[in-house]
């Protein structure tokens, strides 16, 4: 097999100019200030053209792209939710929960979790924003290793580790900065290369008429007996779409909360644009005589390679040089999220358990060193997750489960439910957890633990069970939080048994959570539940009323 040199040339060339703008970015950065918050979430200073350029970006991956399209085709486009389905979460997100996050004056999704609920509770809620992350990056750099195999006949796993690398790379020294700045670059080639590519794939010989018995072909139907699942899996999309830090941090780096709102909206609107193209191709895979091309003797695309529906399409079906642009492509949706993921986990890993947990006075300069060591090895990871991935589209809906479980439940009362305390929190993570893998998943090859009404030996679970875990996550923090809260606020249960000091003082007295402040009862001066976890917390510069930067300058 040997590989294709001129459009192995144009790749790196196209690598060649991420690399140089996100170094460039991140030499920007240090010049507005060597501070970790510069790194995190850019100093807050993003107008509403880089917000909602940079989080459309971060949503339209080649787990986006490519699993779209895959979807399509294995199980027609009544089924393929994840557009539509994250394109409501961002309304979601930017109309309930940008207001109280960005006012707050918070720098990460866990800020609120670590001071509400104690350091180690965030540090529990770490694990589930963090894997579903890597499984996002997972997710689009496998997408990226099957499209060069295709295209350019390269080995798959020098493409992701390549790639992995080059992500990495820029965004250890330039942080959001640099993410952003490469995100502007990388949408235009995406929105080019796709749409480019459309006109050359419907008018090739080899493709029929995609209206024609459409309903049969790619859109097909939904089955009443699998009605449960549909609604489970739209609810975990729409409600589970929005709990990321990738989400929180490009929120929270916006200058002002109504840029913020208004760039989620516009993100939500661009998911459906920027995944058009890729459900088109879905549908041209479909009317598509593969035997007419050098590619099969099989009329329709074999079952294994239905991963691999953009680049085959790409390949066969449009010039050789459209096929290149539309490779730069899915090149570009791939660094757009595979930088965003990286940065993210790294971002919690360093504010909310390295920071809060171990080293609450460690300065600027350790945090930043921190953050970088931890964007190789979360970079290293996805890469691994990559390498060994199966399905994209699968690993792509996974992420979602993980979130719309644990942390769906936990982000809607930590804001709107100021009552509830740690102890609802742990009980409701826990049974969430417990429920949801009891259920069983096939791509992680586990088996159901409990067979949930209409379970099918063939088709699995039936039942929306992904709702019903989170709901009984939901109630559990609910419940528990109110029941511990009045035996300890009437003395049932004694003050010194409140162990993480979440209801009342050692002392008996009850104190309200209010966002950022603890108010303690007969007239003592206001204080922090925990010294450590509020100069964790401080945010420089900030008005934790407003949450308004003091430097006034602004990026677009």
């Amino acid at each position: 097999m040997a590989v294709h040199i001129p459009g192995l040339i144009a790749i790196i060339v196209f690598y060649l100019i991420i690399l140089s703008i996100g170094l460039w970015a991140g030499r920007k950065a240090r010049e507005r200030g060597s501070n970790v918050e510069n790194m995190m979430i850019a100093g807050r200073k993003f107008g509403l053209v880089v917000g909602s350029i940079t989080l459309t970006a971060t949503w339209i991956g080649g787990g986006a792209i490519n699993g779209t399209a895959e979807g399509v085709v294995r199980y027609g486009l009544v089924w393929c939710q994840g557009p539509l389905g994250y394109a409501l979460s961002m309304f979601i997100g930017g109309y309930f929960f940008v207001d109280k996050m960005r006012s707050q004056g918070y720098v990460t999704m866990l800020d609120p979790f670590s001071h509400k609920y104690g350091e180690k509770m965030g540090g529990l809620l770490f694990i589930p924003a963090v894997l579903g992350e890597i499984f996002w990056s997972g997710a689009i750099l496998a997408a990226l290793g099957s499209s060069l195999s295709v295209i350019l006949e390269l080995d798959s796993t020098i493409s992701i580790i390549v790639s992995a690398c080059i992500a990495a790379l820029y965004t250890f020294f330039g942080g959001l900065y640099s993410v952003a700045y490469t995100d502007i670059i990388q949408l235009i080639f995406i929105f080019i290369g796709l749409w480019l590519a459309l006109p050359f794939a419907f008018t090739h010989d080899a493709v029929g008429d995609i209206s024609k018995n459409a309903s049969a072909k790619w859109i097909k139907s939904l089955d009443p007996a699998s009605s449960g699942i549909f609604i489970d899996n739209y609810l975990l999309l729409i409600l589970g779409g929005f709990p990321w830090h990738t989400y929180f941090q490009r929120v929270l780096a916006c200058s002002t909360v109504r840029n913020a709102q208004i760039a989620s909206y516009i993100s939500g609107v661009g998911i459906l644009v920027f995944t058009t193209p890729s459900v088109l191709m879905g549908a041209i895979a479909t009317v598509t005589d593969w035997n007419q091309t050098t590619y099969s003797e099989e009329v329709q695309l074999p079952e294994k390679d239905l991963n691999l529906v953009v680049p085959l399409v790409l390949e066969y079906l449009t010039p050789r040089v459209v096929a290149f642009i539309g490779l730069g492509a899915v090149s570009a949706a791939v660094m757009s999220s595979a930088d965003s993921t990286i940065l993210s986990a790294s971002t919690m890993f360093t504010r909310n358990v390295y920071k809060i947990v171990f080293r609450p006075k460690a300065s600027d300069t350790e945090l930043i060193w921190v953050m970088r060591i931890s964007i190789l090895f979360v970079g290293t990871l996805a890469a691994v997750m990559g390498i060994v991935v199966e399905s994209i589209y699968t690993l792509w809906f996974l992420c979602s489960d993980l979130i719309y479980v644990l942390v769906f439940p936990q982000i809607l009362c930590v804001i709107y439910l100021r009552w509830t305390n740690t102890y609802g929190s742990i009980v409701g993570y826990i049974l969430g957890a417990f429920f949801r893998l009891a259920g069983g998943e096939a791509a992680l090859g586990l088996p159901a633990l409990i067979k949930y009404p209409f379970y099918h030996d063939k088709d699995g679970q039936l039942f929306p069970f992904k709702t019903l875990s989170m709901l009984i996550s939901l109630t559990a923090i609910i419940s528990v939080s109110g029941v511990t809260k009045y035996l300890f606020e009437h003395g049932v249960l004694h003050s010194k048994l409140d162990v993480f000091k979440c209801v009342v003082t050692m002392e008996g007295e009850n104190i309200e959570t209010g966002g950022s402040i603890i108010e303690m009862s007969r007239n003592k001066t206001k204080q922090g539940i925990d010294g450590r976890i509020n100069e964790a917390l401080d945010i420089s510069g900030e008005d934790m009323n407003t949450g308004k930067p003091e430097n006034k300058e602004k990026i677009m």
